[in-house]
């Protein structure tokens, strides 16, 4: 149940007061950067934040029945950490939702967690963090793809164990098993905002030659820019990939499973910075053990916060914590782009980030919104706006 009386702090105080200006919810902790436009946005509407304990999910549907943030017109989530103790943001949620309800921004450039189709029945714009997160999340898989060609997990635990006999070993018989990666084919699943800037990162830097599997084929000006060859068929892509990297979306099924990683040249690699759930981790480890895979690189994994114990006992598996978009700068954009999406629909602009706007068809609540302005640059980057769907996405 809902906590009796609720208290509602409204720019960190509390109050019961009601305000003629248009009311924004924002969920989780407040912001740490944009400061001034936070200002612009308290100048001109009512800004509503809950206590974290009113956000677990019982107590939010409570509090969405009751009315007790009143008829807010804007939902916004300005760091992924937070704001989102209620859960997945299906029907029950959505419908719960007041009628006066425009938008809903979120830190994060996925949106596996919310049904953005169920959203844009009842009219409502979802905008996401796309971009501001892709510098980040490409060099976190520039440094997988580097360990798992040169073996760089097997070489510092060796260091680390504070065994001679292991760091010998790992001194002579690394060179063998480890390889340049200039030359090799370098397969990519998605080449949306992230996709391309590893692709950018990996072709210039390192010299590797790009193929990509995409549900569109990319631009012949983008395919140019990094030489990049077009798979329609994600089969076909995998038979001649030497490393395999997965840069989608959830798509709702598994694309690595034991018959598609089987797909793969023997000793290829397997690199996912995208949805562990894309990547079945048990057939991973039986093609790890049989050498038909030569290593792997995870940043995301099938049952968060929890790891695969046999692939965590692995020395040629590089395992990092879903942090590849941990970065003050990924933080920083996240967080602007959430005020600035929620400032513009609210405003009558073009949203900057929106997802589901080609879903929109009135909605519910008989509200045309706005669309997405896509010369918008976040961090340097300018965002892609595809929706997830069934097949192969391109951003993740």
């Amino acid at each position: 149940m809902a906590s009796s009386p609720p208290e509602t702090h409204i720019n960190g105080s509390s109050s019961s007061s009601s305000s003629p200006k248009p009311t924004i919810l924002h969920l989780g902790e407040p912001i740490l950067f944009n400061h001034a436009i936070y200002a612009r946005l308290d100048s001109q509407f009512h800004i509503i934040q809950p206590p974290l304990s009113d956000l677990h999910r019982p107590e939010f549907i409570e509090h969405l029945k009751a009315k007790t943030w009143g008829d807010f017109c804007a939902i916004m989530r300005p760091f992924w950490n937070t704001g989102a103790e209620m859960g997945r943001w299906d029907r029950e949620l959505i419908e719960l939702l007041p009628r006066s309800m425009r938008v809903m921004a979120s830190a994060g450039a996925g949106f596996d967690w919310v049904e953005t189709g169920v959203l844009a029945e009842y009219g409502i714009l979802y905008c996401n963090g796309a971009g501001a997160s892709t510098e980040s999340v490409a060099d976190m898989a520039l440094y997988h793809i580097l360990c798992v060609f040169r073996q760089m997990t097997w070489s510092s635990l060796a260091a680390r164990s504070n065994s001679p006999a292991l760091w010998q070993r790992a001194h002579y018989d690394v060179a063998l098993a480890s390889h340049n990666p200039r030359g090799h084919t370098l397969g990519i699943i998605g080449l949306g905002n992230v996709g391309f800037a590893i692709a950018k990162k990996m072709r210039v830097t390192f010299g590797m030659q790009v193929l990509y599997h995409d549900k569109e084929r990319k631009s012949e000006a983008q395919e140019e820019e990094v030489e990049a060859i077009f798979y329609e068929k994600l089969d076909d892509l995998l038979r001649v990939s030497e490393c395999i990297l997965l840069a989608t979306p959830a798509t709702g099924h598994t694309l690595l499973n034991k018959r598609t990683i089987s797909l793969l040249p023997r000793g290829a690699r397997i690199v996912n910075i995208a949805r562990g759930s894309l990547v079945d981790e048990e057939a991973l480890a039986d093609a790890l053990e049989s050498g038909h895979v030569a290593a792997a690189g995870l940043d995301v994994h099938q049952r968060e916060p929890s790891v695969s114990e046999r692939l965590s006992e692995m020395w040629n598996v590089t395992m990092t914590s879903h942090t590849g978009g941990s970065s003050v700068e990924t933080v920083d954009g996240f967080e602007r782009l959430v005020l600035q999406n929620v400032e513009a629909v609210l405003t009558g602009r073009e949203a900057l980030t929106a997802v589901n706007r080609h879903l929109m068809n009135g909605g519910a609540n008989g509200v045309r919104l706005n669309g997405v302005n896509g010369g918008q640059q976040v961090n340097g980057n300018t965002p892609h706006h595809e929706a997830q769907t069934n097949g192969t996405p391109s951003e993740a």
